[in-house]
């Protein structure tokens, strides 16, 4: 069997009842480091869940996961996934794999950030397409992603704004040589989102959406110190909101009034 298994969002207890009694039965266990991190290492999770884990890179999970499927042919398998294991596009690929190979799958969901941005005080029936945020580079500066808050906004939806994180990307200059070099990582902040919100917003005026309008910035939810931060764009941009994971919401210009209520406290 592959086992794809949610963590949730805060530290080695999140896991569920069920994905726990999974882990420790799997003759091999990987932990997917590349979409998302939890507020603990690696070593905290095999403290708690009392047995070794394989870390699991992007070269991994996109180019070799073959190789581990065909070993969950005769073996019980589990890749372990931070928030909920269908929240990223790479586990649902997987799965069709798995398929391929007349593998057995199983999926033990868990908390995600899809779901838990609730916390913040906006109804969940009120967010529309969620869109990722890449870092921008000397000579990349997509902004594709602006639009579809833009079409989100004038349907009076709120945007749930997934922040880039860069970990063991190889650099550009390394590309084309035999052996790979890594950047550091580096995880997105509201700040930086916004700024380039900002820069974005200068370049295409009059979508009703502007550096005074109110955005929600959060930071490492889920877990102990989680924080929310209500301000205007424009201010956003010299909010620090601490340590990762952070995202960014841009709520809908007409709230109701409990969301309006629950924001003020985080102004």
């Amino acid at each position: 069997m592959f086992y794809l298994i949610g963590l949730g969002l805060g530290d080695a207890k999140d896991i569920t009842v069920k994905g726990l009694d999974i882990v420790k039965k799997c003759d091999k266990v990987l932990l997917e480091a590349y979409t998302s991190i939890l507020t603990v290492g690696k070593d905290a999770l095999e403290e708690f869940y009392g047995r070794p884990l394989i870390i699991a890179d992007r070269e991994l999970c996109e180019s070799n996961i073959d190789d581990i499927l065909k070993e969950a042919k005769d073996k019980d398998v589990a890749l372990l996934v931070v928030g909920d294991p269908l929240g990223a596009t790479t586990h649902t690929d997987m799965l069709l794999r798995a398929k391929q190979f007349n593998v057995e799958t199983q999926i033990v969901h868990n908390a995600s950030i899809i779901n838990a941005v609730s916390c913040c005080g906006l109804q969940l029936y009120n967010f529309g397409e969620t869109i990722s945020i890449p870092y921008w580079t000397e000579t990349w500066q997509p902004d594709s992603f602006y639009d579809r808050i833009i079409q989100n906004f004038s349907r009076n939806l709120h945007t749930l704004c997934l922040l880039d994180i860069k970990v063991k990307e190889p650099t550009e200059e390394s590309l084309t040589k035999k052996v790979r070099q890594y950047m550091d990582p580096k995880f997105m902040s509201v700040k930086e989102a916004a700024s380039q919100l900002v820069q974005i917003i200068k370049t295409k005026p009059d979508t009703g959406f502007t550096i005074d309008s109110i955005a929600v910035g959060l930071s490492r939810v889920g877990a102990p110190d989680q924080t929310i931060a209500v301000k205007s764009l424009c201010a956003m941009q010299q909010c620090d909101l601490g340590p990762p994971l952070h995202s960014l919401v841009i709520p809908a210009p007409n709230l109701h009034p409990l969301e309006l209520d629950y924001l003020a406290q985080f102004r």
